[in-house]
């Protein structure tokens, strides 16, 4: 098959306006085209007349033809030979006798690494320390609606991951040469995922629909022979060995039911822990696994109307059914050197309370597939590093911690957000009551001052860049938009570092994964993580059966 790309059509284009364009484009007739797929749908709306761009899968009636225009268009950028994107496995279980690998978490690196290893016949044990989904989407509504808080069922723990309350995107800008996003997009799909995620180019899957996915992925796993124990929480890990020579050999596990503890032996063990599980972090540090501090960013909530965002990006086009609710991507470089930018912007979404500690507010944003909430939601936030919480591999939480407690008492101290309206943030002055942007962050929002929020310097930075992204999006530094705060846990803190064996420097048989192990950044690229990461423990089972 031949794969053409950058075929640009009107956005209204006719039915047979596309086949019309990849004859046209070959230089060949109809008839020499025996079907066509259409691999991926965007759209360019950078001009005033928005186009449709096309990547198109051709198979042609005649393989001499096609290996003809392969060599007559071998220099062309946008015509080349489709490439293989199925999944081969690298290893096959051919021993019951081996200790079975354990996945902690069960996040989408988790959920991934698990699946991954079910399917090359390694029967995988996952221990979550979260309940399943469904009974954790109860909790989470009992902090948003009644403002009681579960460690240890929330947006932050359970089946599904952070990832399960949020907007859903399934796209990334990582390397992926062997294709192993598009198998995480498969397995989706065979899990229920709507079909249109393998063929438009931003996928989003939205909370409602990712649940009943996690089900079914759970399902999957089990049927192969995995195992997954819900509400067990690793309190310690058991490493064997001397310096330069040190491996896993266990875990200690509590049964969050029951309180009880168990001792479990494991000599392969995936970290898929997720970017919040501070506990965690702080006990291996302890018994000396190798982790280092990192950057990330902090910021707050913005929230505008859909429509304001829609019109200003999409001019007459807005609302067209194709197009869907607009998204944006900003980036501002102040002048006191920080970076300012947007982070997971969901459209048509909601602001929603994303702590897992008592008495601390965090903020984050999530959408629904259908995306047909009045506002949109986006991080505004600033890039700091360890050089602004020096103190070691554990400094970025306990800066985190500071500024949540923080955001919790300018809240009011009951879970509500402390907001302010942007005009007056900017302006720097407290705000005292809402404009025309009913904020949706529940349980509430407290109008207040987020000066005192956030260090000086990320507050100096955001008011030099709203306005200059008010002048890329009109109507972006409106007055009345809403500012919540805060946003701090953009990604991990920390890096558990592992050599290019997806293995700890310092730890054999521990396998760091995904966000939490600073490997990741979203669903798309933790799910494509927990691939290799299986893959690498598959090897290594394989090699000892």
């Amino acid at each position: 098959m031949i794969r053409l790309s950058e075929l640009k059509l009107a956005l209204d284009h006719a039915q047979d306006a596309l086949p019309l364009l990849i004859a046209d484009t070959l230089g060949i007739s109809l008839a020499g085209i025996g079907t066509h797929t259409i691999y991926k749908r965007s759209y360019d709306a950078r001009k005033q007349k928005v186009l449709l761009v096309y990547i198109v899968d051709v198979a042609l009636t005649s393989p001499q033809l096609e290996a003809e225009l392969l060599s007559r268009f071998a220099a062309h950028p946008h015509v080349r030979p489709t490439p293989d994107q199925h999944y081969y496995p690298v290893a096959t279980a051919n021993s019951d006798t081996a200790l079975r690998p354990v996945v902690v978490g069960f996040g989408p690196c988790g959920i991934f690494a698990a699946l991954l290893l079910a399917q090359m016949g390694f029967r995988p044990i996952v221990l979550e320390r979260g309940k399943k989904v469904r009974e954790r989407t109860k909790d989470t509504w009992g902090l948003w609606r009644k403002k009681i808080l579960n460690p240890e069922s929330n947006v932050q723990f359970g089946e599904g991951g952070a990832g399960t309350f949020s907007d859903g995107k399934l796209w990334s800008q990582i390397k992926d040469p062997r294709h192993l996003g598009r198998k995480v997009m498969h397995e989706f799909v065979k899990a229920g995922a709507p079909a249109e995620i393998l063929l438009v180019s931003k996928p989003h899957i939205g909370t409602f629909k990712l649940v009943k996915v996690v089900e079914n992925m759970r399902e999957q796993i089990i049927a192969l022979g995995g195992e997954v124990r819900f509400e067990q929480r690793v309190s310690g890990v058991l490493i064997e060995g001397e310096p330069g020579d040190r491996h896993i050999r266990g875990l200690t596990v509590q049964n969050l039911v029951d309180g009880s503890s168990y001792e479990m032996r494991a000599d392969h063990v995936v970290l898929a822990l997720g970017h919040s599980s501070r506990d965690t972090f702080t006990m291996l540090h302890e018994r000396g696994v190798f982790m280092e501090a990192k950057p990330f960013s902090i910021g707050f909530r913005i929230e505008h109307p859909q429509g304001l965002i829609d019109r200003a990006r999409l001019g007459q086009h807005a609302g067209h059914p194709l197009l869907g609710a607009a998204d944006y991507k900003l980036v501002h470089h102040a002048g006191n050197g920080r970076s300012v930018y947007s982070f997971c912007m969901c459209p048509g979404g909601t602001v929603v309370a994303a702590t897992s500690e008592v008495n601390r507010v965090v903020t984050n944003g999530m959408s629904q597939y259908s995306r047909n909430e009045r506002n949109a939601n986006a991080g505004i936030v600033v890039g700091i590093s360890p050089a602004d919480y020096p103190g070691g591999p554990l400094a970025g939480i306990e800066f985190q911690r500071r500024l949540e407690s923080h955001a919790f008492t300018l809240g009011g101290s009951n879970y509500e957000a402390p907001g302010q309206l942007v005009g007056d943030f900017v302006a720097g002055k407290a705000s005292t009551a809402l404009g025309s942007v009913e904020p949706s962050y529940k349980p509430g929002v407290l109008m207040t001052d987020l000066a005192s929020a956030l260090p000086g310097y990320a507050i100096t930075a955001m008011r030099e860049a709203i306005p200059v992204f008010g002048k890329k999006i009109r109507g972006f530094d409106m007055h009345d938009a809403v500012l919540t705060g805060v946003e701090t846990r953009t990604s991990s803190p920390l890096k558990i570092t592992r050599g290019d064996d997806f293995q700890s420097l310092n730890v054999r048989g521990l396998y760091p994964a995904g966000e939490g192990a600073s490997y990741a950044g979203g669903i798309l690229s933790a799910g494509v993580d927990g691939i290799e990461v299986a893959e690498a423990v598959a090897r290594k089972l394989a090699q000892h059966a």
